[in-house]
């Protein structure tokens, strides 16, 4: 039995400001600055939040914090203005402006120390020394208790066999009701069942306060839905992780309209809690903040089926004022990526073509043709690579994949050899229609799911791409030929198509939004902690 659907989990993060040598604005004492953060939504500066103002100062730290919700798959821009304030109006306007800085959230979350810039006048020039510091830390909620319950003695419920049961974890929401939050499989025909270890965000469980009380429900499960309450027990996870000091945990069933009912009523059974543990399940923002970086690589498809760039039918043509969708989807991704890569040289590759010197078909070669080289400098130098890289070479075909992906898959595999949660690796898949060489293109995916890695397959044009949905594992575990499943789903695959009129950034929303739990998985199968905590890991 599925649990419930949860809330979508938004990642906060709080960031803290602090600004060196300020421009003195009074005369006859220091500057009275507070810092403003603003957000970029839709192309409106819209303010997030202030710091408080500190008076007479040039080198505040500031220690009112502002609160964020962080989405890894969006470019979320920033805007920090910092003012001196010298009267009681909310307005800024009003106020001496001691200058601003324009950055994204991630590339202060990246930032391995705070993230520094200088503080710059509205018509971009620098305001002397002056500096501003922002940090990021995530706001922690992520303990997850790993619990194991049995029953013994459950009532009767079934007429021609025993009871089905089943639990289901509540909390009590803040307007009284409980809200099922768990629940565990059904044990078919037994009055002693044991449940399977099941694991839940403490956060989710109990809203990360011991205290609050929780309801253990026991249901006799009936195939019409119409399940039957054998009865429930109500605790708080203070008194459930009593059970971890070897104290035995162990409630009574209780059947409200039978204990009303019945005089000498005792209870519906014994509900026991047999382990409980609680440990920290670290996050996708714990490993950036950890120091991982992340690695981007674009594999673009140049077989014959694109047509000849040098029509405008052509998908890779190239028009300075309409950019193809090639371009446009290495823009969308690659703007994200690269705030989480220090160095921010990116490997781009080719495949199905002819390429010079001696016109051979190729289906792995660097576009920029430096094969002891083949990284560009940030999204901007691949897709300057491309533009040159397309005049040079003879669309061929067919369309083989597998090659590109061994080829990622090979820096994902040297990283995974070192120590710590040191590096991640995104490929970024271009093609115009089905692949060719689709068993061992499984093949290949087999081998990347064991490594940190991801693949992310944008299908360009206006190709019949169905069979390629096989590929992402959505609606089901994807397998090799051999029958061996993947050891995580790490395969995303969509339709530019379905983005045509769309902003770039929704594409790019689409596409890496599955990234941080694919990072997380990836490490917690390895079981590998951030950088930052190896020295306390037990």
């Amino acid at each position: 039995m599925a649990s419930p659907q949860q809330d979508e989990c938004v990642t906060k993060v709080e960031l803290y400001v602090k600004c060196t040598d300020l421009v003195n604005k009074d005369v006859t004492s220091k500057s009275d600055p507070l810092a403003c953060i603003e957000v970029d939504i839709r192309g409106t500066w819209v303010e997030v939040g202030r710091t408080e103002r500190l008076k007479n100062t040039l080198d505040p730290t500031f220690t009112q914090v502002i609160q964020m919700d962080y989405y890894f798959e969006e470019v979320q821009k920033l805007r920090i203005g910092v003012y001196d304030i010298d009267n009681a109006t909310k307005k800024l306007s009003d106020d001496d402006f001691l200058g601003q800085i324009e950055c994204t959230l991630g590339q202060v979350v990246a930032a391995k120390s705070p993230y520094r810039k200088p503080l710059l006048k509205k018509s971009g020039k620098s305001f002397g020394k002056s500096a501003i510091f922002i940090s990021a830390e995530e706001i922690q909620g992520n303990e997850v208790v790993n619990l194991t319950f049995s029953a013994t003695k459950l009532d009767k419920k079934d007429t021609f066999g025993k009871s089905d049961p089943y639990l289901e974890m509540c909390k009590q929401s803040s307007d009284g009701n409980w809200q099922p939050v768990h629940r565990t499989e059904v044990i078919k025909n037994n009055l002693n069942p044991q449940w399977r270890q099941f694991s839940i965000p403490v956060r989710i469980l109990c809203g990360s306060n011991y205290d609050q009380s929780i309801k253990i429900v026991c249901y006799d499960w009936d195939s019409d839905g119409s399940h039957d309450l054998i009865g429930n027990a109500e605790t708080t996870l203070k008194e459930m992780i009593t059970v971890s000091s070897g104290q035995q945990v162990q409630w009574p069933c209780i059947n409200p309209k039978k204990e009303a009912k019945k005089k000498n009523y005792q209870n519906s059974g014994i509900i026991h809690l047999s382990s409980c543990q609680i440990t920290k399940e670290y996050t996708f923002l714990d490993y950036v903040l950890g120091g991982m970086q992340i690695n981007f690589t674009v594999g673009i498809d140049f077989t014959g089926s694109n047509g000849n760039p040098l029509s405008p039918s052509s998908l890779h043509y190239i028009n300075p004022y309409d950019p193809n969708e090639y371009i446009k989807a290495i823009t969308a991704v690659g703007a994200v990526c690269q705030d989480y890569d220090t160095d921010k040289f990116f490997p781009a590759l080719g495949f199905g073509a002819k390429i010079p010197p001696d016109n051979k078909l190729s289906h792995e070669f660097p576009i920029n043709f430096n094969p002891a080289n083949p990284f560009c400098k940030g999204v901007d130098g691949i897709l300057e690579a491309y533009r040159q890289c397309v005049p040079q070479i003879r669309l061929s075909g067919p369309t083989n994949v597998a090659p590109i992906i061994y080829h990622a898959a090979q820096f994902a595999a040297h990283a995974q050899q070192e120590d710590g949660a040191k590096s991640y690796f995104v490929l970024l898949l271009l093609t115009d229609g089905v692949i060719s060489d689709m068993e061992d293109t499984f093949k290949a995916i087999l081998y990347a799911s064991g490594l940190p890695m991801s693949l992310i397959i944008v299908g360009v044009g206006g190709a019949d791409f169905t069979l390629m949905n096989m590929l992402d594992g959505d609606d089901g575990v994807l397998r090799a030929p051999s029958g061996e499943p993947v050891k995580r789903d790490i395969v995303q695959f969509v339709p530019f198509i379905q983005f045509l009129n769309s902003p770039p950034s929704e594409l790019a929303k689409h596409v890496l939004a599955e990234v941080p739990s694919q990072v997380t998985q990836y490490f917690k199968m390895r079981g590998m902690v951030p950088l930052n905590q190896q020295s306390t890991a037990t």
